[in-house]
Protein backbone atom coordinates (compact mmCIF):
# COMPACT_ATOMS: atom_id res chain seq x y z
CA UNK A 1 0.00 0.00 0.00
CA UNK A 2 1.64 3.51 -0.77
CA UNK A 3 -0.21 6.98 0.25
CA UNK A 4 -2.71 7.13 -2.58
CA UNK A 5 -4.01 4.18 -1.33
CA UNK A 6 -3.50 4.64 2.00
CA UNK A 7 -5.73 8.31 1.88
CA UNK A 8 -7.37 9.33 -1.46
CA UNK A 9 -5.29 12.59 -1.12
CA UNK A 10 -2.13 11.89 -0.04
CA UNK A 11 0.14 14.58 1.50
CA UNK A 12 1.74 15.36 -1.58
CA UNK A 13 -1.10 16.75 -2.93
CA UNK A 14 -2.71 20.41 -3.65
CA UNK A 15 -5.85 19.17 -1.50
CA UNK A 16 -3.84 18.33 1.71
CA UNK A 17 -2.86 21.65 2.00
CA UNK A 18 -6.27 22.97 2.07
CA UNK A 19 -7.98 20.85 3.69
CA UNK A 20 -5.87 20.36 7.04
CA UNK A 21 -5.75 23.78 7.27
CA UNK A 22 -8.38 24.72 9.98
CA UNK A 23 -9.53 28.23 7.42
CA UNK A 24 -12.02 25.32 6.19
CA UNK A 25 -14.47 26.44 8.93
CA UNK A 26 -15.01 29.95 7.61
CA UNK A 27 -14.42 28.55 4.09
CA UNK A 28 -17.37 26.25 4.88
CA UNK A 29 -20.07 28.98 5.86
CA UNK A 30 -19.02 31.00 3.12
CA UNK A 31 -19.87 28.43 0.81
CA UNK A 32 -22.96 27.95 2.65
CA UNK A 33 -23.37 31.85 1.78
CA UNK A 34 -22.63 31.33 -1.59
CA UNK A 35 -24.63 28.55 -2.65
CA UNK A 36 -27.65 29.68 -1.27
CA UNK A 37 -27.61 32.50 -4.63
CA UNK A 38 -28.92 29.63 -6.91
CA UNK A 39 -32.64 30.23 -6.20
CA UNK A 40 -33.05 25.99 -7.00
CA UNK A 41 -30.16 24.79 -5.32
CA UNK A 42 -31.17 27.09 -2.25
CA UNK A 43 -34.28 25.59 -2.24
CA UNK A 44 -33.50 22.03 -2.82
CA UNK A 45 -31.95 22.70 0.42
CA UNK A 46 -34.93 24.25 2.17
CA UNK A 47 -37.04 21.92 0.95
CA UNK A 48 -35.05 18.93 1.71
CA UNK A 49 -33.03 18.90 4.92
CA UNK A 50 -33.34 20.44 8.14
CA UNK A 51 -31.45 23.66 7.52
CA UNK A 52 -33.56 25.60 9.32
CA UNK A 53 -33.07 23.93 12.54
CA UNK A 54 -29.48 22.68 12.34
CA UNK A 55 -27.19 25.16 9.83
CA UNK A 56 -24.65 23.77 11.59
CA UNK A 57 -25.44 20.49 11.51
CA UNK A 58 -25.02 20.62 7.70
CA UNK A 59 -21.80 22.04 7.60
CA UNK A 60 -20.54 19.01 9.73
CA UNK A 61 -22.22 16.57 7.12
CA UNK A 62 -20.26 18.52 4.54
CA UNK A 63 -17.11 18.32 6.64
CA UNK A 64 -17.28 14.76 6.82
CA UNK A 65 -18.24 14.25 3.27
CA UNK A 66 -14.97 16.66 2.19
CA UNK A 67 -12.74 14.32 4.85
CA UNK A 68 -13.76 10.67 3.02
CA UNK A 69 -13.01 12.16 -0.51
CA UNK A 70 -9.66 13.49 1.55
CA UNK A 71 -8.31 11.09 4.13
CA UNK A 72 -10.69 8.40 3.32
CA UNK A 73 -10.03 5.09 1.17
CA UNK A 74 -11.32 4.32 -2.06
CA UNK A 75 -13.70 2.12 -0.57
CA UNK A 76 -14.86 4.36 1.88
CA UNK A 77 -15.77 6.93 -0.54
CA UNK A 78 -17.32 4.73 -2.96
CA UNK A 79 -19.61 3.70 -0.36
CA UNK A 80 -20.43 7.27 0.93
CA UNK A 81 -20.68 8.66 -2.71
CA UNK A 82 -23.13 5.80 -3.59
CA UNK A 83 -25.20 6.77 -0.73
CA UNK A 84 -25.50 10.43 -1.54
CA UNK A 85 -26.52 9.63 -4.90
CA UNK A 86 -29.19 7.75 -3.78
CA UNK A 87 -30.38 10.47 -1.58
CA UNK A 88 -30.58 12.74 -4.32
CA UNK A 89 -31.89 10.71 -6.97
CA UNK A 90 -35.17 10.29 -4.68
CA UNK A 91 -35.23 14.22 -3.86
CA UNK A 92 -37.34 16.49 -5.62
CA UNK A 93 -37.50 20.53 -5.21
CA UNK A 94 -40.47 22.35 -6.03
CA UNK A 95 -40.12 25.89 -7.65
CA UNK A 96 -43.24 27.95 -7.11
CA UNK A 97 -41.97 30.79 -9.18
CA UNK A 98 -42.67 28.56 -12.24
CA UNK A 99 -44.66 25.56 -11.08
CA UNK A 100 -42.24 22.95 -12.30
CA UNK A 101 -40.40 19.94 -10.79
CA UNK A 102 -36.64 19.73 -10.15
CA UNK A 103 -34.55 16.80 -9.43
CA UNK A 104 -31.95 17.47 -6.45
CA UNK A 105 -29.05 15.22 -8.91
CA UNK A 106 -29.77 17.51 -11.81
CA UNK A 107 -25.86 17.89 -13.07
CA UNK A 108 -26.72 22.19 -12.99
CA UNK A 109 -27.34 21.95 -9.87
CA UNK A 110 -24.43 19.34 -8.87
CA UNK A 111 -21.93 21.28 -10.14
CA UNK A 112 -23.04 25.10 -9.07
CA UNK A 113 -22.75 23.48 -5.08
CA UNK A 114 -19.64 21.93 -6.15
CA UNK A 115 -17.87 25.14 -7.26
CA UNK A 116 -19.35 27.13 -4.74
CA UNK A 117 -17.86 25.14 -2.01
CA UNK A 118 -14.30 24.47 -3.07
CA UNK A 119 -14.16 28.13 -4.70
CA UNK A 120 -14.57 29.04 -1.14
CA UNK A 121 -11.72 26.53 0.51
CA UNK A 122 -9.28 27.74 -1.85
CA UNK A 123 -10.15 31.38 -2.09
CA UNK A 124 -10.71 31.62 2.13
CA UNK A 125 -7.20 29.40 2.77
CA UNK A 126 -5.40 31.19 0.52
CA UNK A 127 -6.46 34.84 2.37
CA UNK A 128 -6.23 33.65 5.32
CA UNK A 129 -2.02 32.94 4.89
CA UNK A 130 -1.98 29.53 3.41
CA UNK A 131 0.71 30.05 0.90
CA UNK A 132 -0.24 28.19 -2.72
CA UNK A 133 1.19 29.23 -5.52
CA UNK A 134 -0.76 30.28 -8.73
CA UNK A 135 0.32 26.42 -9.93
CA UNK A 136 -0.45 24.66 -6.81
CA UNK A 137 -3.61 26.70 -6.98
CA UNK A 138 -4.74 25.20 -9.76
CA UNK A 139 -3.81 21.57 -9.37
CA UNK A 140 -6.27 21.73 -5.86
CA UNK A 141 -9.30 22.53 -8.39
CA UNK A 142 -8.14 19.93 -10.46
CA UNK A 143 -7.98 17.04 -7.84
CA UNK A 144 -11.30 18.28 -6.95
CA UNK A 145 -12.66 17.06 -10.21
CA UNK A 146 -12.03 13.26 -8.47
CA UNK A 147 -14.14 14.06 -5.35
CA UNK A 148 -17.24 15.82 -7.64
CA UNK A 149 -17.27 12.41 -8.93
CA UNK A 150 -18.59 10.97 -5.93
CA UNK A 151 -21.76 13.18 -6.24
CA UNK A 152 -22.29 12.35 -9.39
CA UNK A 153 -20.44 14.89 -11.85
CA UNK A 154 -18.06 13.86 -14.84
CA UNK A 155 -14.08 14.97 -14.31
CA UNK A 156 -14.51 17.19 -17.55
CA UNK A 157 -17.72 18.93 -16.53
CA UNK A 158 -15.77 20.48 -13.54
CA UNK A 159 -13.75 23.42 -13.56
CA UNK A 160 -9.91 22.11 -13.62
CA UNK A 161 -8.00 25.62 -12.81
CA UNK A 162 -8.58 29.39 -11.40
CA UNK A 163 -9.40 30.37 -14.67
CA UNK A 164 -11.60 28.04 -15.46
CA UNK A 165 -13.70 28.49 -12.33
CA UNK A 166 -13.38 32.38 -13.15
CA UNK A 167 -15.22 31.64 -15.92
CA UNK A 168 -18.00 29.38 -14.70
CA UNK A 169 -18.89 32.20 -12.29
CA UNK A 170 -19.17 34.51 -14.53
CA UNK A 171 -21.16 32.31 -16.55
CA UNK A 172 -23.39 31.78 -13.69
CA UNK A 173 -24.29 34.79 -12.02
CA UNK A 174 -26.90 35.96 -14.43
CA UNK A 175 -29.08 32.74 -13.03
CA UNK A 176 -28.58 34.01 -9.43
CA UNK A 177 -30.72 36.24 -7.07
CA UNK A 178 -31.53 36.16 -3.61
CA UNK A 179 -34.59 34.96 -2.40
CA UNK A 180 -36.47 34.75 0.72
CA UNK A 181 -34.82 31.54 1.65
CA UNK A 182 -31.44 32.46 0.62
CA UNK A 183 -32.12 36.11 2.80
CA UNK A 184 -33.36 33.68 5.97
CA UNK A 185 -30.48 31.04 5.43
CA UNK A 186 -26.91 33.71 5.68
CA UNK A 187 -28.96 35.45 8.76
CA UNK A 188 -29.21 31.86 10.48
CA UNK A 189 -25.44 32.08 9.24
CA UNK A 190 -24.62 35.44 11.02
CA UNK A 191 -24.32 34.23 14.07
CA UNK A 192 -24.82 30.48 14.31
CA UNK A 193 -25.35 28.55 17.40
CA UNK A 194 -22.81 25.98 18.02
CA UNK A 195 -24.01 22.32 18.92
CA UNK A 196 -22.66 21.24 22.78
CA UNK A 197 -19.31 19.49 21.10
CA UNK A 198 -17.76 22.70 19.18
CA UNK A 199 -18.36 24.92 22.18
CA UNK A 200 -14.55 25.25 22.03
CA UNK A 201 -14.34 27.06 18.90
CA UNK A 202 -15.49 30.23 20.75
CA UNK A 203 -12.78 31.78 21.84
CA UNK A 204 -11.50 31.10 17.94
CA UNK A 205 -13.51 33.97 16.85
CA UNK A 206 -11.91 37.14 16.22
CA UNK A 207 -12.97 39.54 18.76
CA UNK A 208 -14.16 42.56 16.26
CA UNK A 209 -15.67 40.30 13.78
CA UNK A 210 -17.99 37.54 14.76
CA UNK A 211 -17.85 34.89 13.52
CA UNK A 212 -20.64 34.70 10.66
CA UNK A 213 -20.14 37.83 9.84
CA UNK A 214 -16.92 36.94 9.19
CA UNK A 215 -17.92 33.83 6.33
CA UNK A 216 -20.18 36.93 4.78
CA UNK A 217 -17.75 39.84 4.64
CA UNK A 218 -14.71 36.99 2.61
CA UNK A 219 -17.80 36.69 0.07
CA UNK A 220 -17.18 38.26 -3.48
CA UNK A 221 -17.77 41.86 -3.25
CA UNK A 222 -20.78 41.09 -6.02
CA UNK A 223 -22.16 38.15 -3.76
CA UNK A 224 -22.08 40.98 -0.69
CA UNK A 225 -23.90 43.45 -2.58
CA UNK A 226 -26.60 40.99 -4.05
CA UNK A 227 -27.09 40.32 -0.03
CA UNK A 228 -26.74 43.94 1.12
CA UNK A 229 -27.15 42.32 4.46
CA UNK A 230 -24.71 43.76 6.50
CA UNK A 231 -22.78 47.46 5.83
CA UNK A 232 -19.56 47.33 3.93
CA UNK A 233 -16.30 47.58 5.83
CA UNK A 234 -12.60 47.91 4.86
CA UNK A 235 -11.64 44.69 3.31
CA UNK A 236 -8.25 44.81 4.79
CA UNK A 237 -10.20 44.22 8.11
CA UNK A 238 -11.26 41.14 6.81
CA UNK A 239 -8.24 39.97 5.37
CA UNK A 240 -6.45 40.59 8.87
CA UNK A 241 -9.77 38.78 11.01
CA UNK A 242 -9.05 35.60 8.55
CA UNK A 243 -5.34 35.46 9.49
CA UNK A 244 -6.24 35.99 13.09
CA UNK A 245 -9.06 33.31 12.62
CA UNK A 246 -6.38 30.93 10.68
CA UNK A 247 -3.75 31.63 13.45
CA UNK A 248 -5.80 30.83 16.12
CA UNK A 249 -7.64 27.37 15.26
CA UNK A 250 -4.22 26.01 14.01
CA UNK A 251 -3.08 26.13 16.84
CA UNK A 252 -5.59 24.19 18.75
CA UNK A 253 -4.07 20.28 19.27
CA UNK A 254 -5.30 18.52 16.62
CA UNK A 255 -7.05 16.04 19.25
CA UNK A 256 -9.26 19.17 20.18
CA UNK A 257 -9.98 20.41 16.77
CA UNK A 258 -11.24 16.82 16.06
CA UNK A 259 -14.29 16.86 18.77
CA UNK A 260 -15.96 19.63 16.32
CA UNK A 261 -16.20 16.75 13.62
CA UNK A 262 -19.28 13.80 14.11
CA UNK A 263 -18.09 10.01 15.64
CA UNK A 264 -17.83 8.64 12.14
CA UNK A 265 -15.60 11.30 10.88
CA UNK A 266 -13.23 11.20 13.69
CA UNK A 267 -13.22 7.34 12.93
CA UNK A 268 -12.27 7.88 10.04
CA UNK A 269 -9.58 10.14 10.57
CA UNK A 270 -8.21 7.75 12.90
CA UNK A 271 -7.54 5.09 10.26
CA UNK A 272 -6.30 7.22 7.94
CA UNK A 273 -3.51 8.23 10.60
CA UNK A 274 -2.57 4.36 11.42
CA UNK A 275 -2.44 3.68 7.45
CA UNK A 276 -0.12 6.88 6.77
CA UNK A 277 1.97 5.58 9.69
CA UNK A 278 2.63 2.08 8.47
CA UNK A 279 3.30 4.13 5.40
CA UNK A 280 6.62 5.92 7.41
CA UNK A 281 5.22 9.07 7.67
CA UNK A 282 5.79 11.13 11.00
CA UNK A 283 2.61 11.53 12.68
CA UNK A 284 3.97 13.41 15.74
CA UNK A 285 2.40 16.16 15.24
CA UNK A 286 -0.67 14.54 13.22
CA UNK A 287 -2.39 15.18 9.99
CA UNK A 288 -1.87 18.95 9.73
CA UNK A 289 2.15 18.11 10.59
CA UNK A 290 2.45 15.87 7.46
CA UNK A 291 2.42 19.43 5.44
CA UNK A 292 5.91 19.55 6.13
CA UNK A 293 7.36 16.85 3.76
CA UNK A 294 10.77 16.24 6.15
CA UNK A 295 7.77 14.22 7.97
CA UNK A 296 7.32 12.19 4.70
CA UNK A 297 9.23 8.41 3.77
CA UNK A 298 12.16 9.28 1.67
CA UNK A 299 10.64 7.95 -1.40
CA UNK A 300 7.93 10.53 -1.14
CA UNK A 301 10.72 13.74 -0.80
CA UNK A 302 11.28 13.54 -4.77
CA UNK A 303 7.67 14.80 -5.14
CA UNK A 304 8.07 18.15 -3.02
CA UNK A 305 7.16 21.27 -5.62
Amino acid sequence: MGAMEATLQPPQSATWQVHIDRSMWIGGVRGLMLQALHPIAMRGVWQNSSFQEDPIGRLQRTADFVGVVTWGTAEEADRLGRRVRGIHRALRINDPDTGRVHRVDDPELLLWVHCAEVSSYLEVARRAGLRLSDRQADRYLAEQRRSATYVGLHEEDVPGSVAEMGAFFAEARPELKVTPEARAAVRFLLWPKLPHEMRFLRPGKPAYVPFGALCYYSLPGWARRMYGILPEIPQPVVTAALRSFRMAMNSLPEGLHDRSFQPATRQMLAGARRRLATEGYDLSRGLYGLRDPRRWPSRQMEQVE
